[in-house]
């Protein structure tokens, strides 16, 4: 079996299942021009001027399901890849709700990519620190400036990194920094192993105050590593319904904060894409009124960080309602050449003549690609192993519910948890 063929049969697999990976995406491409452009233009905006953008930046994609978001990002994940940039895909769900930033962070980076090498994000992107570029002087520099908001315990890991050759510290530091828990001691120990504890002083901080330091930590260290920065992709926020008013609430101000929507955070060098179901506006905003609702649960809490958090959620409503960009429908011209190209596939794939269908591409009774697609190769399928059969599938279209779910309300304590 030739590398072609292997590949072919794997993006056949992936398309089969509705679940895209790399091989579907350089088989198929990406019908979504307007995303396409917009994402290019801030890719290269932070590329060319990484110091001219003082912010993060965010899109959020809506579509419905199967119109091919997924399959958008894995087309994204690509493209920072190709560009030069570390790249993190998190999928919402109850192991990773929005609301928290130290999970949607850790999540971020144990699934994270860097270009041309595989391995832990972290790690990886540590082994690449040259001590002596202009890159790492940069982030030292700032690192160390009084005025980056961090706790000096970051400044001080990093001093340690560089200096000690004490390997199984040097990977509790990497540990640190992609979000596990690492003892005071052990930082001031590795400091006066290099006579360095006397130019640090530092506590230990709650995990949810830290969670922001690391994403900006995080963000410098992959910019002094010489990468032009980093591509988070959010997927399935829509599963934010499930949560109580409360989480909803927060999870709409963290969604603000991870799309530069903040005034009082900067994350230059981030960009953050989105997706979420484009009737989410309607079903949650509108039906459970967390438009009016969402803001004064949080200020019912009557202390700054909620009513900055307040604010932030209100600016993550206006962001669904009105700057989602949405995934247009396959024209003729588009689901004839995707027709085209699985053909063509399954053909070398299975080393076989893949017939054109009677029914091909036909309008009748709109569906999404996704449904498209799954005919067309199950077809194939069938045809295949047995070239007297006629399928006739049967299709049934799946809407998400936006009903709360306790399971998720009980996550981490409880709905109410702050």
């Amino acid at each position: 079996m030739t590398s072609d063929t292997l590949s072919y049969r794997r993006a056949l697999e992936a398309l089969r299942n509705g679940v895209p990976n790399k091989d579907a995406v350089a088989v198929l491409g990406c019908n979504q021009p307007e995303v396409e452009q917009r994402f290019a233009e801030l890719v290269s905006g932070i590329a060319q001027a990484p110091g001219a953008i003082d912010t993060g930046l965010g899109m959020l994609i809506a579509g419905d399901f199967g119109t091919g978001k997924s399959h958008l990002l894995e087309y994204l994940e690509n493209q920072a890849l190709s560009a030069n940039f570390v790249c993190s895909r998190v999928v919402v769900s109850k192991e990773t709700p929005l609301y928290k930033l130290e999970k949607v962070y850790k999540a971020a980076v144990d699934n994270g990519k860097v270009p041309g090498v595989t391995g832990q994000m972290i790690e990886e992107i540590a082994n690449r620190l040259d001590f002596n570029s202009q890159d790492y002087a940069s982030f030292f520099l700032w690192a160390n400036s009084e005025e980056n908001g961090l706790s000096r315990l970051f400044p001080a890991t990093l001093m340690v990194y560089e200096r000690s050759h004490d390997l199984e510290l040097l990977n509790e530091i990497a540990g640190f920094w992609s979000g596990e828990r690492m003892p005071i001691a052990r930082v001031r120990d590795g400091l006066r192993s290099i006579n360095q504890s006397h130019i640090y002083a530092f506590k230990s901080q709650p995990v949810r105050q830290l969670a922001p330091q690391r994403v900006r930590f995080t963000l410098e260290l992959i910019k002094g590593a010489g990468y032009k920065g980093w591509v988070v992709l959010i997927d399935e926020i829509e599963l934010v319904a499930k949560y109580s008013l409360f989480q909803r609430a927060r999870s709409y101000a963290e969604l603000a904060r991870w799309m530069g929507r903040t005034s009082d955070e900067a994350y230059p060098g981030l960009l953050v894409v989105g997706t979420v179901t484009s009737d989410f506006a309607a079903s949650v905003l509108d039906e459970k009124e967390d438009r009016d609702k969402a803001g004064p649960r949080l200020r019912a809490r009557q202390t700054p960080e909620y009513d900055i958090a307040a604010a932030r959620a209100e600016s993550g409503m206006r962001m669904i309602e009105r700057d989602g960009l949405t995934l247009s429908e396959p024209d003729d011209v588009a689901l004839e050449t995707v027709y085209a190209k699985l053909r063509e596939i399954h053909a070398q794939g299975y080393d076989w003549r893949a017939p054109d269908l009677d029914h091909g591409v036909t309008r009748a009774g709109r569906r999404r690609m996704r449904s498209y697609v799954r005919r067309w190769i199950s077809e194939w399928d069938l045809l295949r192993l047995y070239p007297d059969a006629r399928p006739d599938i049967e299709e049934s279209e799946v809407r998400f519910d936006y009903g709360e779910d306790v399971a998720f309300e009980r996550e981490d304590g409880g709905a109410e948890d702050a």
